[in-house]
């Protein structure tokens, strides 16, 4: 609601850096699903493969096994860019690895109607030293398709955002005097299509945040935001049936009001029917003060308060086993204490990984880029560095990535039976200041099936000690390093690859020999 972006259209030349020393992600290890803790010491897949459908509260894979969305809104497509921010900066393949190695498992494209206009031209993406080089001359769905297929090479799942109209503005109803609903709903069926038979894509966010005078139940077709989803929501599914359809709130029902797109309380009474059941999954957006100023922030009960506004809006369809809620978007600078105690309720509400596994509220973080001006992102503004306290809110909800399809594409699985697990690990320094060093290393599965597990050993070639380490645990004795991957990166896909980083002390010096061992 209200975001302003701030386009920072020239091209930045800095070399990939992973998280700075100082990095808490190695957090998200020790709150991993349990869940998923289980399926790999079991017989049965990791969760996530294939299409996803509902069972009341929760969003179930292709195998009935229940999966959370922890995942992050990468935007660009939906503004006169026509793609995804910060190609300016980064090859889109190293911020997706990134995003993975954050244990973040779903990415959030928002895109605008414009993208299907056949004079429409990506711009601002850097093609220098080896950048971005598969997407020259490439169109914005054509990018798209692109982001898509290396997302799932990583595990990471993709929901589709009908954000805007067209590139200048977000509008209030599904539909303006420029892009009629019979252009809505024809580009959702294009798209629906698109990735008919490609899992990664598990989803469809049908419109961007409807406020007044959109309406949920009111029975006027023209401004009746829960008749529109469901009009939608059944073009999509008679092209792709596999697909979730995302439905968001209103931002007026019976009088009381919300965030744009986060208001559901019509939701119990007026549910989204679609022709094919099992599919809707409710959406809210929720914001902090760095956005704009509501009610509750100046209840001298706040924070306490929070969990019953959130009840009253949009978490009853949760708790009272009505149908899964996916936290789309929720985002703040963190600049005032409000919005601290903000977040640390709203990440308490939503169910800790470690304590409820999958059976938990789904989320996408407001946002990867830096360039957001209401909340700013995930990374800082040099499109590199994690914003390590924001990312920090965050750990205790994230959970596992899923399946990836490896680089041949094809399948959701991993691997046949019998192959013997094999990797290799590549070490590279990616800052070293003389007193200290960061490095990452890149694990990558080099057998024939789906790794459950994976350790790298090294000996330093001095004095080195480790001081922190993000996305794997380690020990370490005198010079030799052991390095075990954590809950959420031990399970790769034939052809795909984790990483994990880490800070040392003193300067890096020669890069060690690594050995990489995999079960």
């Amino acid at each position: 609601m209200f975001r302003s972006l701030r386009r920072a259209l020239g091209v930045v030349a800095a070399a990939l850096l992973l998280p700075l020393a100082g990095v808490q992600v190695a957090q998200a290890a020790d709150t991993a699903s349990t869940g998923a803790v289980s399926a790999a010491n079991s017989v049965a897949a990791a969760p996530g493969a294939g299409y996803w459908h509902t069972s009341g509260r929760q969003i179930l894979d292709a195998g009935g096994q229940p999966v959370r969305i922890a995942g992050i809104n990468w935007f660009g497509f939906e503004t006169a860019n026509y793609v995804v921010h910060g190609l300016w900066s980064r090859d889109y393949k190293s911020m997706i690895d990134q995003m993975k190695s954050l244990g973040y498992n779903t990415i959030r494209l928002p895109y605008s109607d414009d993208i299907f206009k056949s004079g429409t031209v990506p711009n601002s993406i850097d093609f220098s030293n080896g950048k971005n080089t598969d997407l020259q001359g490439l169109n914005s769905l054509q990018i798209m398709d692109k982001l898509v297929a290396y997302a799932g090479q990583d595990g990471l799942k993709v929901i589709l955002d009908r954000h805007r109209p067209d590139a200048s503005a977000q509008s209030a109803l599904w539909y303006t005097a420029a892009v009629p609903e019979s252009t809505w709903i024809a580009n959702l069926r294009a798209l629906a299509t698109r990735y008919a038979g490609q899992s990664t894509v598990i989803g469809i966010d049908l419109h961007n945040e409807p406020h007044d005078p959109a309406c949920w139940g009111c029975g006027d077709v023209a401004t009746d935001w829960r008749l529109a989803a469901e009009r939608a929501g059944d073009a999509v599914l008679s092209v792709n049936p596999d697909l979730l359809i995302f439905v968001e709130g209103v931002q007026t029902y019976n009088g009381v009001s919300g965030w744009w797109g986060g208001n559901l309380m019509g939701a119990g009474q007026y549910p989204v029917q679609l022709t094919v059941p099992d599919r809707v999954v409710y959406s809210a957006h929720d914001y902090a003060t760095s956005v704009a100023q509501q009610p509750w922030f100046s209840d001298p009960s706040f924070p306490a308060n929070m969990p019953g506004v959130w009840d009253k809006y949009w978490g009853y369809l949760f708790q009272q086993n009505i149908a899964p809620v996916w936290v789309g978007e929720f985002g703040t600078t963190l600049a005032s204490t409000v919005d601290q105690k903000w977040l640390t309720a709203l990440v308490n509400y939503l169910r800790p990984t470690s304590t409820y596994g999958a059976d938990s509220f789904s989320w996408t973080f407001w946002s990867w880029n830096p360039n957001s001006g209401d909340t700013g992102g995930i990374l800082k503004d040099d499109w590199q560095t994690v914003d390590t306290v924001k990312d920090g809110y965050l750990a205790s909800i994230k959970a596992p990535a899923f399946p990836g399809t490896g680089t041949g594409g094809g399948g959701d699985g991993g691997g046949g039976g019998g192959s013997t697990a094999a990797c290799a690990a590549t070490y590279t320094t990616t800052s070293d200041w003389g007193s200290g060093f960061n490095a990452s290393v890149t694990v990558a599965n080099t057998g024939a099936s789906a790794l459950k597990s994976w350790q790298v050993k090294w000996t330093w070639p001095g004095s080195q000690q480790i001081t922190n380490m993000w996305n794997a645990t380690y020990t370490q004795t005198g010079t030799s390093v052991t390095a075990v991957n954590a809950d959420h990166n031990g399970s790769v896909g034939a052809g795909s690859s984790a990483s994990f980083g880490f800070g040392g002390a003193p300067g890096g010096g020669t890069a060690p020999t690594l050995t990489c061992t995999a079960t």
